[in-house]
């Protein structure tokens, strides 16, 4: 199947879901490959981890994280 016959299908979908197809195209090209997000997850926990390290931040135990979340649901 060429691009001009999906083109063609694509055109004789019905409006709603020529809109879905359109958004799942555009998320395609916008989501970052895997090789990104792992590059970018490393980064941020080298970020954190310094941040530790300096002591710009404190660490919070996962027990109070969970304890204000659940106070900010209720």
């Amino acid at each position: 199947m060429n691009l001009q016959s999906i083109e063609d299908e694509a055109l004789h979908l019905p409006k709603e879901q020529r809109a879905q197809l359109i958004q799942r195209l555009v998320l395609s090209l916008e989501s970052p490959s895997d090789e990104e997000l792992r590059s970018d997850w490393l980064l941020e926990a080298r970020r954190r981890a310094e941040e530790l390290d300096s002591g710009a931040v404190q660490a919070v135990s996962g027990d109070e994280v969970m304890k204000k979340a659940r106070a900010l649901i209720k």
